[in-house]
């Protein structure tokens, strides 16, 4: 086993005089790589072996050495080869192996699927010689309960015989001022010596339930308090956590986020159209920071059946409201406690659900709160925080799965602005979007 390496204080303090350096596995369209940017790291190469995901990648990251390739097929030695980077180049080491085969929400989760055995080759490549400072893996909740956790367990004995300390936490991304309700599991470890890990605590109070193993001890609601008891408080929520008690700003809703963006009957729209008004709020004016058009947006084509569903179904309702006949023949089985996001349309004042690889109604609230028809790609885009600047390529369906199967970068840059200040040792601050 190699030796695990320490850092004195003379090398943090050159760490934080220069670029950190990062580098992202299993890349996607490239969600945690543009969050860590956004905080300052320098995404010195990244991997995907999906052809879309790899040129949308490649044309919002200009900067980074792509390599489409099987994750298999890499070496240690040719990424650093290729890259000019060596052994303990990389601050941080970033990636999120396919998740289908821990959701909750697969038609059959098993050990046995192959997706769930990627997350060793993350591990090899470490071992093998990348070395980074930090590591960091995220994925589905899911990950948690399956096989009793032995996944879990795997990845501490992979990267603990390594020198590696380790924690994980499941951060929701409504905590952070992004509106959806999206829990995601994350891994951090380092090589460092004397550093104790934590999370970055939340700075929004979300209406949001942990209904997943692990959901009271491994998230921050249970350090979420009422403030009834102060004068004046009006029911605000605050942080208590360590003797501290820090209010929290409410939740950014769905409407804030993509009220500003044109009106869409079924197939209308273009990849690319010109904003019909300002923004109106400071999270519409972040996503369109730099923007000069808007990509993306157009809507996709709803069938007969479910144009004829919509007209019973209020912001916020669900398949509840759909006559009985004209629900779909699976739906007709069903109990009323369950589904409950299925053919909704959205709560313009609430939260959106998890964004998915398909916004399709079948699955979840992805219907529109004002307009006849389903969400557009911009539109998830900026419920999950990438802002308009970053267009996403290929059919419209690997798009869907492009912003489904993301980070929100919004998440990543607060992970990522963590780990700089409590691992890293420093605290500069990056430009926002």
């Amino acid at each position: 086993m190699e030796a695990r390496i320490g850092v004195g204080s003379d090398q943090l303090q050159a760490m934080s005089t220069c670029n950190l350096v990062a580098a992202d596995l299993f890349s996607g369209a490239g969600g945690l790589s543009f969050g860590f940017q956004q905080a300052g790291f320098h995404i010195a190469f990244a991997n995907d072996v999906n052809p879309e995901y790899a040129y949308t990648y490649q044309q919002n990251h200009t900067g980074t050495k792509f390599f489409q390739d099987s994750i298999e097929d890499l070496s240690a030695s040719d990424l650093l080869k290729s890259t000019g980077l060596r052994k303990y180049d990389i601050d941080v080491l970033i990636g999120g192996p396919p998740c289908q085969g821990f959701s909750i929400n697969a038609p059959k989760r098993s050990q046995e699927d192959a997706r769930n055995r990627l997350f060793q080759h993350y591990g090899r490549l470490v071992l093998e010689g990348l070395r980074p400072k930090v590591v960091v893996m995220e994925n589905v909740p899911g990950m948690l309960s399956l096989e009793g956790g032995k996944f879990i367990r795997a990845i501490y004995a992979l990267f603990q015989g390594a020198g590696y300390q380790m924690r994980h936490m499941v951060l929701c991304a409504a905590h952070y001022g992004i509106p959806q309700e999206r829990w995601r599991l994350i891994f951090v470890g380092t090589l460092l010596k004397d550093i104790d890990i934590t999370f970055p605590k939340p700075t929004h109070h979300a209406p949001v339930r942990a209904n997943f193993t692990g959901g009271r001890d491994l998230t921050w609601l249970r350090f979420m308090k009422s403030e009834d008891e102060y004068a004046g408080s009006n029911g605000q929520m605050s942080f208590q956590y360590d003797g501290l008690r820090c209010p929290l700003r409410p939740f950014i809703p769905v409407k804030d986020a993509i009220g500003d963006l044109p009106r869409l009957a079924i197939r209308e729209g273009s990849e690319e159209t010109d904003y019909p008004s300002p923004p109106d709020t400071p999270y519409q004016k972040v996503m369109r920071r730099k923007s000069a058009k808007l990509y993306n947006h157009s809507a996709g084509a709803l069938s007969k059946e479910n144009l004829e569903r919509l007209k019973h179904i209020p912001p916020g309702g669900s398949w509840r409201d759909i006559p009985f006949e004209l629900l779909p023949k699976g739906m007709k089985r069903a109990r009323r406690s369950d589904h409950t996001r299925r053919y909704g349309r959205i709560d313009p004042n609430g939260l959106s659900g998890t964004v998915l690889t398909k916004c399709d109604p079948h699955w979840g609230s992805f219907f529109h709160w004002s307009q006849n028809r389903a969400l557009t790609v911009r539109e998830a885009a900026r419920i999950q925080s990438f802002p308009d600047t970053y267009r996403f390529y290929g059919s419209r369906v690997s798009q869907f799965e492009q912003v489904g199967n993301a980070v929100p970068p919004l998440l990543a840059k607060v992970l990522a602005n963590h780990i700089k200040e409590t691992i890293l040792g420093t605290n500069d601050k990056a430009a926002s979007f």
